[in-house]
């Protein structure tokens, strides 16, 4: 009986190893995904874009903007993206 639950244990540790590297691969994926919207959004000139293009973009900038700092960061370095701030750009 200890025998089998030691197996069992080890199972379970090696289905959380694997849920883990699964997880971990899924958020570099999404800060990815994250830093290249918000670059994207960074680049975009709003008065060349259409109204519906325009309020698409909005929305995902509000959404950027609801990130905490350091994912907002994490996935910019994800894309080795360079933001400017609004004082260094004046």
């Amino acid at each position: 009986m200890p025998h089998q639950m030691l197996q069992l244990k080890d199972q379970e540790i090696t289905m959380l190893r694997d849920e883990m590297e699964i997880l971990m691969s899924e958020r570099q994926m999404l800060l990815r995904i994250v830093g290249s919207a918000a670059t994207l959004i960074a680049e975009l000139d709003e008065k060349t874009l259409p109204p519906a293009t325009y309020e698409a973009a909005e929305y995902l900038g509000e959404y950027l903007n609801e990130l905490p700092e350091e994912s907002m960061s994490d996935a910019l370095e994800a894309v080795h993206a360079h933001v400017i701030s609004d004082s260094a750009a004046s």
